[in-house]
């Protein structure tokens, strides 16, 4: 398994790297179809059993804004390496936990350190040839999303196979041999900015968000687009144990093989990316965000609606996430982790906001007011985009001055 193909990257290591970032985000998000089952196993109710949601979407946004910058300072594989294995060992925690309590805070150190799929995702969009960048981060992504998407299926047919305990063993055993295979096959890769003290690092990244006008526009539109999608995926399970469906926990994790029809168009926002469309594919993403909450709503009482909103809206999130960090990573090479960084952050903290907004509008407004709230989310990814599109046009020569200028507070301490 090569790491470079004529400037690029071999087909095996873009796959290995691809299902590495899925497994890594899978485990945030095992719990979801489990939800109730967990709730009944360890005596609480639906409303702290949904915290487990949220401790994996702080753990994972903090995890970003403190660990992923580290890309740019020390060498990659051994940080990739690292956080993989550090999350085998918090997985095995889980596993084994005896109380909600220690399930609750093995949770939010594993989504901590799964932020390695963040950290292999630029690694690849360096390794990538330039034209095929788009190409390559949307085939990692498609990886990172159908990791998402697919745990909640797997989670519900292992949990059907033995227990929920089942599924935080199997995926500690994965976890532990990805990080065996990253560093078996992923080439040694320096960070650019060697020399720099950890805390400048971080403020570093935070100044990130003063400079570039762009990561602020695409983090508000992110965060809105992930917080929509928690909200959609947090209140699904709640929909779906109860009439008119009262589905089993297996049946729930199959809608994970639902979203990930959507997850697999992220290789052709890449390649749409990489041929100039990437605005189209923006703006064309928080419209279908919008559009779909009116077949979701729907869906509380027609499976067949249901399953064709749950399509678009992954489909919208995918293309809106996917397009966003095309821009951000062509601002500043030497600077890509922690734009990542910063980017991701805030998008995670919208996921964290999302989950925690739909289990209380779920107690007081059923499906109902989790579909306002979701379509009213998404309402906000297209002001935010059309803000930006009407900023950078009447701002074009100082936009254009700041993607090539690198202010010296971001190049040192």
């Amino acid at each position: 398994m090569r790491p470079h193909t004529d400037g690029g990257l071999s087909r095996g290591l873009l796959l290995l790297m691809s299902v590495a970032t899925g497994l890594a985000v899978a485990g945030n998000y095992f719990a979801q179809p489990l939800l109730d089952v967990i709730g009944r196993k360890l005596g609480i109710g639906p409303s702290s059993a949904a915290l487990l949601v949220t401790a994996a979407q702080v753990g994972y946004a903090l995890g970003l804004i403190l660990l992923v910058p580290l890309g740019d300072l020390m060498e990659r594989r051994r940080l990739a390496v690292s956080l993989y294995a550090a999350t085998a060992v918090f997985l095995l925690v889980s596993a084994i936990a005896p109380s909600s309590t220690v399930l609750l805070a093995s949770t939010a150190l594993t989504a901590l350190t799964s932020v390695g799929a963040q950290v292999v995702v630029p690694f690849a969009a360096t390794l990538a040839a330039p034209a095929e960048r788009g190409r390559v981060v949307g085939t990692v992504m498609t990886g990172l999303m159908l990791g998402l998407l697919l745990a909640r299926t797997a989670s519900g047919a292992l949990s059907e196979l033995g227990g929920w305990r089942t599924v935080y063993w199997v995926n500690a055993a994965l976890m532990a041999l990805m990080a065996m295979l990253l560093r078996t096959f992923l080439p040694r890769l320096g960070g650019d900015g060697e020399g720099r003290s950890y805390p400048g690092l971080l403020r570093s990244t935070i100044a990130m968000f003063r400079y570039e006008p762009l990561l602020r526009w695409r983090a508000g539109i992110g965060a809105l687009s992930l917080a929509s999608f928690s909200v959609l995926w947090t209140a699904l399970t709640f929909l779906l144990v109860r009439p008119p469906y009262g589905w089993s926990e297996s049946a729930i994790g199959l809608f994970g093989l639902v979203g990930a029809v959507g997850a697999l168009t992220a290789t052709v926002a890449g390649r749409l990316a990489d041929r100039g469309y990437v605005q189209l594919v923006s703006g064309a993403g928080t419209v279908l965000l919008v559009a779909s909450w009116a077949a979701i709503a729907a869906g509380g009482r027609s499976l067949a609606l249901l399953l064709a909103g749950v399509i678009v809206l992954d489909l919208a999130h995918q293309a809106v996430l996917n397009s966003s960090q095309n821009v951000l990573y062509a601002l500043r090479p030497e600077a890509r982790n922690r734009i990542n960084s910063a980017f991701m952050t805030t998008l995670f903290v919208g996921g964290a906001v999302g989950s925690a907004l739909a289990s209380v509008v779920w107690v007081h407004g059923g499906w109902t007011g989790v579909c306002v709230l979701g379509a009213t989310l998404s309402a906000g990814t297209v002001v935010l985009w059309v803000l930006e599109r009407i900023t950078v046009t009447r701002a074009a020569p100082d936009v254009a001055r700041d993607l090539v200028r690198v202010p010296a507070t971001t190049k040192g301490e």
